[in-house]
């Protein structure tokens, strides 16, 4: 047993003529036999080693404290064991009490041995893997990939690829199926810790990258939607299919660079922030997390003194408030949108305002009042010369006319707001718009005229991406299916509209707005 080798040129004059050498490194040692990684225990077997290691009658005892210990430690082997011989050391002192202590020192690296441990494998690292880690720990959260790092630290990728193949051999960062690397949770905290000293900017600079690059797929996933933030003229949008992979698996990257804005004080990135959210709030339907994040970037812009983007916050965070049901408080946001939008004379801000106070009110019974807030939308729409704002408020009276029972001025509003849509480059309004087109003619008696247009608003939100815009035409679809008879086509469509909603969404499938 060759323990904690540092190099294979070490290691291979003590290898026995014969029999079986194991040998344990921190370093992946290139030219031995048979590697085996060995990556961290999971939560059983990480109680299982504090229980061989401090005595199983005291981790049974306490078998919350102990899986609170083998998480701070991340699973870490090594973590554990330096856990173990503190406790080994002190046998009346309980494990809630050791957990309690460890979660303090843990967020601060205040750990000695563990920052010890950590220190002997950054002091072996080149310069250029020492910096990349060390820029790792400024990383607000979540994976990183070799672009980012590539483009903040104004390295040559080749330059990057080495040192992360460095930072992987020291076994200091891991990765991902999609090729994005990141920290265990002890290790990160240890590299944030490295990075103290790095400059204000270089943390700026990461931010503001994950700023763009949201920006570059809110653009592409919504591309006709009217935008405060100057980077949307200045960086051009994703491909589609990339944008939604993009907002899929940075999520975490993303909510950690605003509230890391937000921390640093950087306001005037945090409402930018909560503006380019759309179209990821849309694909995933966080209501909770959406609206504290809009109430940051109201108190964002307040304090940068711009109020368009107050409004145009407000507008977002009342459309949540709507969705859950708060109409009161919908109604508020956006009333104290209209008073700005006007004070700003700024017809866009009065439309969006006016639309979202149709969406409340419809919500809370209130048909008339719904319906004159959509057609006064519409009119600001028209007069900006805007037919998408203008065919999306015409959908949106179209189907409170069909609520209060006026199905022919219901079908005029709907099959114009139809013929707009289909030569817009935006294919989840269009599919909205033919399945209420749909359910309309279903009412009228034309069953068939709407199964065809739900075909075809199924094929095209299926193309465009969006798993919460494909469960609520796919809910629309199993519902009209079910009252023409259709069950087995049904059931199946409706089965993939649950499974899509309970994956996508923290409340009932709804409609998205703009």
């Amino acid at each position: 047993m060759l323990d904690n080798a540092v190099s294979a040129a070490q290691v291979r004059p003590l290898l026995p003529a014969g029999g079986i050498a194991v040998v344990t490194s921190r370093w992946r040692l290139a030219g031995l036999a048979n590697y085996v990684e060995v990556g961290p225990l999971d939560g059983d077997e990480a109680a299982g080693l504090l229980a061989e290691l401090v005595g199983r009658k005291r981790v049974e005892a306490e078998p919350e404290a102990a899986g609170t210990l083998a998480t701070l430690c991340g699973g870490l082997p090594l973590a554990l064991a330096v856990v173990a011989a503190r406790l080994r050391a002190r046998p009346r002192r309980s494990l809630r009490r050791e957990a309690d202590s460890l979660g303090r020192r843990v967020v601060s690296l205040e750990e000695p041995s563990l920052s010890g441990v950590l220190d002997a494998s950054v002091v072996r690292l080149s310069p250029a893997a020492a910096r990349l880690y060390r820029l790792g720990g400024l990383h607000p959260g979540g994976g990183f990939d070799a672009g980012m790092l590539i483009d903040v630290s104004g390295a040559e990728p080749e330059e990057v690829d080495d040192a992360l193949e460095e930072l992987l051999d020291a076994n200091l960062i891991e990765e991902d199926e999609y090729g994005r690397f990141r920290f265990h949770d002890l290790i990160r905290a240890h590299a944030a810790a490295c990075a103290e000293q790095e400059p204000d900017a270089l943390r700026r600079a990461i931010v503001e990258w994950y700023l763009k690059a949201l920006v570059r797929a809110d653009a592409s996933v919504h591309p006709h939607r009217w935008r405060l933030s100057p980077l949307y003229a200045e960086v051009g949008p994703m491909p589609a299919d990339e944008a939604w992979r993009w907002l899929d698996r940075e999520q975490a990257a993303v909510r950690g660079a605003l509230l890391e804005a937000e921390r640093q004080g950087w306001s005037e990135l945090v409402w930018q922030f909560c503006e380019a959210l759309w179209g990821l709030f849309l694909h995933h339907r966080n209501y909770a997390e959406w609206i504290e994040l809009q109430r940051l970037g109201i108190a964002a812009a307040q304090r940068c003194g711009h109020r368009l983007a107050e409004a145009r916050l407000r507008s977002q965070l009342g459309f949540a408030y709507a969705k859950v049901g708060r109409y009161r408080e919908s109604v508020a946001e956006n009333e104290l949108a209209l008073r700005l939008g006007r004070a700003e004379k700024h017809d866009l801000t009065m439309a969006t305002a006016l639309s979202q106070l149709g969406r409340a009110a419809r919500g809370s019974g209130d048909l008339l009042a719904a319906l004159d807030h959509f057609r006064d939308a519409a009119g600001v729409q028209a007069r900006m010369g805007v037919p998408g704002g203008v065919a999306l408020c015409r959908r949106r009276a179209g189907e409170v006319l069909a609520d209060l029972g006026r199905l022919e001025e219901a079908a005029a509003e709907l099959t114009a707001a139809a013929r707009v849509m289909a030569g817009l480059d935006d294919p989840v309004q269009y599919a909205k718009t033919l399945t209420a087109l749909a359910s309309l003619h279903a009412r009228r008696g034309r069953a068939e005229e709407g199964l065809a247009l739900m075909r075809e608003a199924l094929a095209m939100t299926r193309e465009a991406g969006s798993p919460a815009s494909l469960a609520e035409v796919l809910l629309a679809f199993g519902e009209l299916e079910t009252a023409s008879g259709r069950v087995e086509s049904a059931r199946e469509h409706l089965a993939e509209a649950r499974a899509l909603g309970e994956v996508r969404s923290r409340v009932p499938i709804e409609e998205s707005g703009t």
